[in-house]
C-alpha cells in the first residue's frame, strides 16, 4: 500500500511542478530557472508545515504522511526532503554535520551532474 500511495502522490506532485515551470516561463521567460527556485522554496515551506503538523498531531495515518511528503512533495521537489533533513540535524544541534550535509550534497550533486554530462559529451565526440 505504501508504494501505491507514494506513486499516486508523486504523480500529482510532478504535474504540479510541471505547471509551476510552465507558468513561471510564461511570466519570467527562460533566462533564469525561476520555476525550479519557486518549486524548491515552496516545497520546503510546505514540508515545514507538514513536519510541524505531524509532530503535534499524532493521529495521522502513516499512508497519509507518505502520500503528502514522500509522494506529493517528493514529486514536486526532492529539495523539500533535503531541507527537512538539514533542519533536523540543526535542531539536534549537529551544526557541523548539517553544514557538511548541505555543502556535501550541493557540491557532490553538481559534480555528479557535470560528470554525467561529460560522459555523454565525451561519447558524442567519439567517431
Amino acid at each position: 500500500m505504501g508504494y501505491f500511495v507514494v506513486f499516486l502522490g508523486a504523480g500529482i506532485g510532478g504535474a504540479l511542478r510541471h505547471g509551476v515551470n510552465l507558468g513561471s516561463a510564461r511570466l519570467f521567460g527562460f533566462g533564469f530557472p525561476f520555476g525550479t527556485m519557486i518549486v524548491n522554496i515552496a516545497g520546503s515551506f510546505v514540508m515545514g508545515l507538514f513536519a510541524g503538523y505531524f509532530a503535534f498531531r499524532t493521529g495521522i495515518p502513516q499512508h497519509m504522511r507518505l502520500f503528502l511528503t514522500t509522494g506529493v512533495l517528493g514529486g514536486f521537489t526532492t529539495f523539500s526532503a533535503f531541507s527537512l533533513d538539514a533542519a533536523l540535524l540543526v535542531e539536534r544541534h549537529a551544526y557541523w554535520l548539517a553544514a557538511a550535509y548541505v555543502a556535501g550534497s550541493v557540491v557532490a550533486s553538481l559534480l555528479a551532474l557535470f560528470a554525467g554530462l561529460s560522459i555523454f559529451r565525451f561519447g558524442a565526440a567519439l567517431p
